[in-house]
Formats: structure tokens, sequence, C-alpha cells
């Protein structure tokens, strides 16, 4: 048993929760990072061990362009900042996970620099992928190379040149050195070679006992990813969809069908595929906005608490605030929230008692950590499971109807149970457990010689709570407008023909391919389609459309 087989994860991006400006101008350190130092205090009483926090070096903008993976972006601070932040969390039980950025730099990175000066005659021009001086790209270097995402800002780093494995491995070490973290969540995991993330659990298992390797991954057999030889774990993709679309869709088959494919992915043991399960995050729309109905933020969350995997709430969300995707912006999904406007925010609703709550059964009741999972009832609007662990059975129960629902749920003996929400004490008899579950809503019910004087209720005014929710941050009328005429326009470009393949297109059939691509992944700005129509650089342009 590792300390993140019990965690519960509060996840902050923290250029956004402190207020960053977007652009880094590389000057003088800026210490918002220890504006984040009382959190950590309301972390603990949330009920999370655990924090993931990034990403977090000197970069270009958001973070994912790095400039240096050994010094703290000078809009958080300096590295004893850093320092003192992980030390912090340590006192508090409080592990850390920082995001690694290693499959793409940005242009400021010290060896795209070189190659910049020295073209040819670089020693590190083998640090990225086919770099080709006979192309050009869109910034008019003189020289193409591969990217992420179509994007040249993110240089795609060589994962099979020695010298660029071995400078990622002393990162890793350094970090551990200097920072005392806890772990690392792999950025883009699911585009990673095998063969380089095998190489980055070699050096985690060297460098501290525990020390946990997560990947980003969006969709997939996780097993890929998720074994002893490659990551501990990866993002639950699967789960989040399921998640909000089970509840809005009133389909609970959904949720009940992709929990039990995971848990055969994992071969129906607990032990066997523990992945990061979360509602939402610094790229996915906010949970409360993604519902139809919001007082189905109570069901949602105490599946993310009890279904097999490790919950982790995205900061902000522990009190239902909204985000957005606004033509293409991910700025709303990333706030500046202060610690007075947090500790305001939570007392104006009962969203972060619930989160509270659910983070203390978490912690005292083992089995939902380590249980083997059961469904035991399944219909559209309630679904049923219990937890095994050590001869007990811990029994989850929702409903997402509109209406109280008298469950009859398969039990083990006639034990006794207490509600761990709602401190109702409930006994099984001939082995059935029946119990009323609130309209959308749900309760854990917590066998009795676990639960002895160990939970007590909690008073929920979910109307209240919905009530004082602000508004969805929305830009001014004009500025939508506009944003809405350049989307509309990017709308009306015709698509490319696809009787070529992308070295035989023109320029112009090119540009239209990645618009068209584009348009897939969401809505395209005006910027995006000037970013393409502005690359008139052949080579450039087919590396771009390839690399989506």
């Amino acid at each position: 048993m590792a300390w993140f087989d019990e965690a519960v994860f509060y996840h902050i991006y923290p250029l956004g929760m402190t207020g960053a400006p977007k652009q880094n101008s590389y000057t003088e350190a800026e210490h918002r990072l220890n504006t984040l130092l009382p959190m950590i205090v309301q972390i603990k009483n949330l009920g999370c061990n655990a924090l993931y926090i990034g990403p977090l070096f000197e970069s270009v903008g958001h973070g994912y362009e790095t400039t240096d993976y050994k010094k703290l972006d000078s809009r958080l601070g300096t590295n004893e900042d850093l320092t003192n932040f992980v030390s912090e969390c340590h006192k508090h039980g409080i592990k850390v996970v920082l995001d690694g950025v290693f499959n793409h730099t940005g242009r400021d990175f010290f060896a795209f620099q070189d190659i910049k000066r020295h073209r040819e005659a670089s020693i590190y021009k083998d640090w990225y992928c086919n770099v080709n001086f006979y192309g050009n790209n869109e910034y008019n270097d003189g020289f193409s190379y591969d990217n992420w995402g179509g994007h040249d800002l993110l240089a795609k780093l060589n994962q099979h040149n020695p010298n660029v494995k071995e400078y990622i491995c002393d990162v890793i070490r350094f970090w551990v050195k200097e920072f005392d973290i806890d772990g690392i969540r792999l950025d883009a995991a699911d585009v990673l070679d095998f063969s380089y993330m095998q190489m980055l659990r070699q050096v985690a298992n060297e460098v501290k006992d525990d020390f946990w390797l997560m990947g980003e991954v969006i969709h997939g057999d996780y097993n890929r990813w998720v074994n002893e030889n490659t990551l501990h774990c990866v993002t639950n993709y699967h789960l989040h969809k399921a998640l909000y679309s089970g509840h809005n869709d009133h389909n609970y088959f959904e949720i009940a069908h992709t929990v039990k494919r995971l848990y055969e992915m994992g071969g129906n043991k607990p032990e066997g595929l523990k992945l990061y399960n979360f509602v939402d995050n610094h790229d996915v729309e906010r949970i409360y906005t993604k519902l139809n109905n919001k007082r189905h933020f109570v069901p949602v969350h105490i599946l993310l608490y009890t279904l097999p995997g490790i919950p982790s709430v995205y900061y902000g969300s522990e009190f239902g605030i909204e985000g957005r995707k606004i033509y293409g912006t991910d700025d709303s999904l990333r706030p500046a929230i202060s610690y007075e406007q947090y500790v305001s925010a939570v007392k104006e609703n009962d969203f972060a008692s619930l989160i509270s709550a659910l983070g203390k059964i978490r912690t005292d009741v083992r089995a939902l950590s380590y249980g083997e999972y059961k469904e035991l009832f399944l219909t559209n609007e309630q679904y049923a499971f219990a937890r095994i662990y050590d001869g007990q059975s811990t029994i989850v129960a929702v409903n997402n109807s509109d209406n109280d629902s008298m469950m009859n749920i398969p039990a083990m003996g006639n034990n006794e149970y207490v509600g761990g929400l709602s401190g109702v004490k409930a006994t099984a008899q001939n082995g059935c457990l029946t119990v009323n579950v609130k309209a959308n809503s749900g309760e854990i019910w917590i066998p009795m010689p676990l639960s002895e004087n160990k939970f007590h209720p909690i008073e929920i005014n979910i109307e209240e709570s919905i009530i004082t929710q602000a508004e969805p941050q929305k830009p001014n009328a004009s500025a939508e407008k506009t944003q809405k005429q350049d989307f509309e326009e990017t709308e009306k470009v015709p698509v490319f023909s696809a009787n070529k393949s992308y070295e035989e297109m023109s320029v112009e059939e090119l540009q239209e391919a990645i618009l068209e691509k584009m348009r897939k992944n969401g809505p395209v700005t005006e910027q995006m389609k000037k970013d393409v129509t502005e690359n008139i650089y052949h080579n450039s342009l087919v590396t771009w459309v390839k690399s989506f």
C-alpha cells in the first residue's frame, strides 16, 4: 500500500488562481505562490491529503511552453518559495504532485534558442523532432520542426535522443532534491513514447519511495500506460464523461457500464487499475456548468468519492463555481480566486460542506480505497453498488430523479448501517437493505462497527446553494458579438479536397485542411484563423496538419 492508494486530491492551476499575467515578462520575481500558503489548511479541512499543482516552471504564457525546467515561473516567485510551499504542505500531511511537461518545450528554451542562433551547427539540433533547415514556420525562423497540436509555440522534443532523456531524468532528480515533491503528472502522456515513459518510471523508482507517476491520457486501453513498467495511474476521461452525461440524460446505465468496463480492464480487482477520477479540470468546463440539473452536483460527487479510483477536486468547484469555454479560450476555466474570496464563497453555500464530509468518509472508510466493487441495483434513475473490504460491505446509493426513491438493495447478512452524510440508521433484513434515497441525492451506508461515533449528519440546503451561485463570466455584448461573427466566418471556410495527400496539396488547401481539423476540435477564433492563414510555408503546414 502506497500513499496514493488512499489519496484525495485537490487540483490547482497556479497561474490562474493567483491572477498572474497572461504573458511572462521575465522580470523580477513576483511571489504569488506565497498567496496560496493559507490555502493549505483549507485543502486539509476539505478532506484532501494530496495536491496536484501546475504548471509551475518558467514559461512564456499558459505554462505549458516551458522556458526553464529548473526555475519557478517568475510570475509565481522563486525556487525558495516553491521549496517552502511543498514543506508547508508536508507539515499538514499533504503530498505534492507537479506537472511534468516533457513532450515539448517553449521556443525560449535554451536548446531551441541555440538552434536559432547556430542552425545546422547547433549541438541541440537533434533535441527536437524533424528539424528541417529547408523549411520554415509561422515565426519565420527559417526552419521547421514537429510541434504539439499544430502550435509552433510548442516544439516537440525528440524522446529518442539520449541527451534529451538524460536531461529530463536530471530534471526529475532536481525536483525531488530541491523541492521534495512526491510525484509528477505527465502532460500529454498519450503522445509520449512508451520507452520514454518506462525510463521515467525507472527514475521514479530511484528517487523516492512511492514516487508517483500519473499521465494525462484521454482515451484508449488504460492498461497500455498503467502497469508495473510504465505509469502508476492515468486520468480517467472515460468516467469523467459518463458522470456528467449519465446525469444529464438520466442514464445510470452509462455510468455503471463505464465503471464495469474499467473494472474489468483492471482484472476485476480493486488494486488492478486505480485511475485519477475527476469531474472537471483546467482543460474542461466546470461540472456545475455542464450539469443541466444543478442538484445533480450531489450524486455526481458522491460517485466521484466512492467509485474505484482516486478522487480529485479542481479549485473552486467545491463551492459550485461556473466555468465555460467561450469561443475557444480556457480563461474562464482558470480564474483568479484570492484566499479571501475563497473563504467568502465557502460560507455562501453548502457544497463545500458536502465535499468536506465526503473527504472525511473517503479517508475513514478503507473500503472506498481498497474495496472490491460490486454492482447491486441499477435503473435509469437509481444506482447502488458495494465496496467490500475485510468482510464488510459499504453500500453507496444515488438517485438522479426529482422524486425520492425507496430502494431495496441486496446486502450482506443483517448488518446495521449508518448513513455517512445523513446519520440515519438502517438495518439489512433477509439480505436486503431498504432505504429511502432523497431526490437528486444519495447516501453512503457504512457498516455500524466502522461508523460508530465517527460520522455526524451534515445540513446541506441545496436549493439555497444553487441560488447563491454567481452567473458564469461572459464577455461584454460587443466583444461577444465580434467573437460570434469571427466564429461564423471561420465556419464558411470550404472543406479541403480529400483526394490528395498532404504533400500534394497547395498552401491554400493545407490551410483549409488545418482549419477543418480545428473546427472538429471546437470553435475557431479569429486569432486561430489568422495564425493559419499567415503561415505560407508548405513544409510547416504539412507538419502542422499531420500533428492533429
